[in-house]
């Protein structure tokens, strides 16, 4: 299997590699395409709280990969809190903080792809901010069609594999002890 597909395996939920091949089969899963795009957003006094969430009847699997929380122009020397709303493993809502900003000591906070299935909120709990949120959007889908073209390559290489000559066992060579 390439390597892409393995690291793009690795976000996919268990009831989503069933319908890929099989959780313990020994089936090659369908393609699977991974996109991954910029995500961002801002947290201040006027905008205290951002919901990330995609549509419902997406069957695509989604994860927000955040990178960085840091203070932005013009925010105050005070406690900014940023807390995250998901939820568990349980799909019981929980809200952890996250961060705790202060321009004079700790401006910005690396993340370090810290990874949440959406719908996710975050919330400015305490400050003033502003705060910027940043991370990637990824993106797995698996296709469950097969092209025209794939299974044409699929025929012709099975083909080849005909008109190859078999493997021979090897001679045994006399006069050796």
């Amino acid at each position: 299997m390439a390597a892409g597909a393995a690291a793009a395996l690795a976000f996919l939920s268990q009831e989503s590699r069933a319908r890929a091949g099989g959780i313990g089969g020994l089936r090659v899963p369908a393609p699977v395409t991974m996109d991954s795009f910029f995500f961002s957003c801002e947290l201040s006094g006027h905008t205290r709280s951002f919901t990330f969430k995609v549509e419902e009847e997406d069957d695509s699997e989604h994860v927000l990969a955040l990178t960085m929380l840091c203070l932005t122009e013009g925010a105050k020397d005070e406690c900014n809190v940023v807390e995250v709303v998901a939820r568990n493993h349980d799909h019981q809502e929980i809200a952890v903080p996250v961060a705790n900003l202060k321009l004079s000591c700790q401006p910005m906070l690396s993340l370090d792809d810290f990874q949440l299935q959406p719908p996710v909120t975050f919330r400015l709990k305490s400050g003033s901010g502003p705060v910027r949120i940043t991370g990637r959007h990824q993106i797995v889908t698996i296709s469950n069609d097969v092209s025209e073209q794939e299974e044409s390559e699929e025929e012709g290489s099975e083909q080849e594999e005909a008109e190859l000559c078999p493997i021979l066992p090897a001679k045994k060579q006399g006069g050796r002890p």
